[in-house]
């Protein structure tokens, strides 16, 4: 178990603890990955450097700065960095907080939120119902309760036949093909596919793509490449054209919320 002077790194020692919130700081290279897993209490991810993606059997999500996803208990999901990340995970009592998000979501840090986790860090892993760590803790949950949710993911397929056309474009979100033309890799019609991406993701094979690119526009932006270098790359012929469609999406523009 984690004591009060030395923090563990394991996650599973801070499953069954008598603290509603508890907190840990872990930091990894660009490009590892943390294999599917999943842990017996709900966990808020963030990273004070970096940008993670967080992967399910059926939605990936991506985590940029001044965000955090919530992963409630029982959820498998595996995550993979993109740039050095120093993260920040708590891993919270939801039978012992009064609101959380109703399923898995990425929450917008304000700077308190940010402040709060980090000070959290600092404090006794046992903390008491009357210390600063037990009110730090009161003040997380206050903020997850008030944290804004950020559009942030996207579906991802079950059938086969839709599964070979989205496992080519998340490779290479730029490609230009249309549907049509990728009907003969899924191995089904242009109709067909079209009824798929309607009934498995909720939206049309268009908007499934620009969502996808975006996520991975974010990840250039993160890494601190010039706005009107990645509109030109995912094929805008302006960054102001760029910027107007990616705020549409994302929620928010890349020059005030995501780019260096």
């Amino acid at each position: 178990m984690p004591s009060k002077n030395k923090r563990s790194t394991d996650p599973s020692d801070y499953q069954d603890l008598p603290q509603a919130i508890a907190a840990i700081s872990k930091s990894y290279q660009d490009g590892f990955v943390i294999p599917a897993h999943e842990h017996r209490r709900d966990q808020l991810l963030y990273a004070t450097h970096g940008i993670m993606r967080l992967r399910t059997a059926r939605a990936a999500w991506i985590v940029p700065r001044d965000s955090a996803v919530y992963i409630p208990s029982g959820t498998t999901h595996s995550i993979s960095m993109h740039s050095n990340v120093d993260m920040r995970s708590l891993y919270i009592d939801s039978g012992a907080i009064s609101k959380t998000p109703r399923g898995l979501t990425v929450l917008a840090v304000s700077s308190l939120f940010r402040e709060l986790i980090l000070a959290l860090i600092d404090e006794p892993v046992d903390y008491n119902s009357d210390s600063r760590g037990h009110s730090i803790a009161k003040m997380i949950e206050w903020e997850i309760g008030r944290a804004p949710e950020l559009s942030l993911n996207y579906p991802l397929p079950g059938d086969p036949r839709l599964q070979r056309l989205c496992a080519g474009l998340l490779a290479n979100p730029a490609d230009r093909r249309t549907l049509e033309d990728w009907s003969e890799v899924a191995g089904a019609s242009t109709r067909t596919l079209a009824r798929l991406f309607d009934r498995e993701l909720g939206m049309s094979f268009n908007r499934w793509r620009q969502r996808v690119r975006f996520h991975n526009a974010l990840e250039a932006l993160a890494r601190g490449e010039a706005v009107a270098s990645v509109a030109h790359q995912h094929g805008y012929q302006s960054p102001s054209a760029f910027s107007a469609a990616f705020a549409k999406v994302m929620g928010q523009s890349p020059s005030k919320g995501f780019a260096n």
